[in-house]
């Protein structure tokens, strides 16, 4: 994955592996509904700058790996401009969390 995000001392890939399962594990993911499912997980990650990296909707569980951009600091600096004063790198975690 391509979008690393670097700052003078981090490099930061966000990832995540979500597994998920319907209740009782009735397999219901099947036909229509699967379809149906899997167009509304690519629908919702495409909206929210999220890319699936390997996913599957098997007939009672859904599996995703997928890797999103970091961005609380940007949104918390664009809703507060008085933290862009402060921070005006755009760094606004200590080392070791780059949001």
């Amino acid at each position: 994955m391509k979008e690393q995000r670097r700052t003078g001392h981090t490099v930061t890939i966000m990832m995540v592996h979500l597994v998920w399962v319907t209740k009782y594990r009735y397999p219901v993911l099947k036909g229509d509904v699967q379809k149906r499912c899997r167009e509304l997980l690519i629908q919702t990650c495409d909206a929210e700058a999220v890319r699936i990296l390997k996913g599957v909707v098997s007939k009672d569980y859904v599996h995703m790996h997928i890797g999103y951009p970091v961005r609380s600091s940007r949104i918390l600096q664009d809703e507060f401009p008085e933290l862009k004063k402060r921070y005006w790198g755009r760094c606004f975690w200590a080392i070791g969390y780059d949001g």
